[in-house]
């Protein structure tokens, strides 16, 4: 092969390390480093250098290991074989990562396990060079930001799983709300993780977690967002959760022609409170009341030995069930849109329940 006179970097951006592809050089050789670079000769295991910018002659002077070569027979001129690897030191801030596998948590406010993934970018830089070409490149002919980035997976997912899981669990918060954590977490994790890669020679310049979910598919997940949202929307009508399912057994029990007894029963419960409210829970179990003294439920025709003006005076004083809950639900539909105010809603419905 013939004697190489040039050696430079043709390396792409990408690349943190590249080796020149000959080792067919000479003490006459230029070699030419660019900023932001460094250059070794390698040769028999040794590493000389680093080689800054600039323009460097592999003479002697410049190269120790070559010093015990004879070059009288070439005139003090001598050609040698070595291996040229050159070290980019940019920065490089587009280093991606993400959890492959999703970390298995119990949420600490609601009790379920769920699934948890997370991802981000950081950025690198090579600051010591030697200790990098020695530590992480080795033999291999380049090194790129993949290849780095796939060294340094195992390392940072079990730290980024470590501290993702103490967030969660130390502060009791819930997965769904972790996110408005992520800049403190993510100087947290940079702390940690600049310690683990400066023992290759690579500084960790920034490190970034943009995202942290639950996947889409997670039965836990969807059943646990359902529950929030219902938790808002009774949050915005005004009512609790224990209103929302009173309002259900009342409606329920309003269009069903059960005997006086279930509606007796259910008239009881909500009278002793079940949520609905004191005002509407008494109404309701005064229904009970005059429905266990009169014998009749909502809807059952009088007895025959009743009266017809008995039967009118017993049918206007019982209140219209279904009509009071739909008209709750109108009032509710209106806040809800904007219509009514905090107070009117609460005026209204004192209307409609007699208050």
């Amino acid at each position: 092969m013939a004697v190489i006179d040039l050696v430079k970097w043709v390396g792409t951006p990408q690349l943190l390390a590249w080796k020149f592809p000959s080792e067919e050089l000479s003490t006459w050789t230029q070699l030419i480093v660019n900023e932001s670079q460094d250059a070794f000769v390698v040769r028999g295991g040794v590493y000389d250098g680093p080689f800054g910018a600039g323009r460097h002659s592999l003479t002697t002077e410049n190269l120790p290991l070559l010093r015990d070569l004879v070059g009288l027979p070439f005139g003090g001129r001598s050609p040698f074989s070595a291996e040229i690897w050159f070290v980019n030191k940019l920065t490089n801030l587009n280093v991606k990562w993400g959890t492959q596998d999703p970390i298995q948590l119990l949420d600490p406010r609601y009790k379920i396990m769920v699934q948890v993934r997370a991802f981000g970018q950081y950025g690198i830089r090579i600051v010591d060079s030697k200790r990098f070409l020695l530590k992480l490149v080795g033999t291999v002919s380049q090194f790129d930001v993949d290849t780095l980035a796939e060294y340094f997976r195992g390392v940072f997912i079990t730290r980024i799983k470590t501290e993702i899981a103490n967030l969660i669990i130390k502060q009791e918060q819930s997965v769904l709300e972790v996110s408005t954590q992520l800049e403190a977490l993510s100087n947290g994790l940079k702390q940690a993780l600049e310690v683990e890669v400066a023992e290759y020679g690579v500084a960790l310049v920034q490190f970034n977690v943009h995202s942290i979910n639950v996947p889409e598919n997670d039965p836990a997940a969807r059943t646990l967002k359902a529950a929030l949202a219902k938790k808002a929307e009774m949050g915005i009508v005004g009512f609790t959760y224990q209103q929302e399912r009173s309002f259900d057994v009342m409606q329920t029990a309003a269009g069903n022609e059960g005997n006086a007894g279930s509606v007796m029963g259910a008239g009881m419960g909500l009278g002793m409170g079940l949520g609905v409210g004191t005002p509407l829970g008494q109404a309701y179990g005064q229904m009970a009341s005059e429905v266990r003294e009169g014998g009749q439920a909502p809807g059952q025709s009088p007895e025959p030995s009743a009266s017809p003006a008995s039967a009118k005076a017993s049918s206007s004083s019982q209140p219209d069930l279904a009509e009071r809950i739909r008209l709750l639900k109108e009032l509710a539909t209106l806040k809800e849109g904007g219509i009514l105010t905090d107070e009117e809603f609460a005026a209204e419905k004192k209307k409609v329940l007699g208050n």
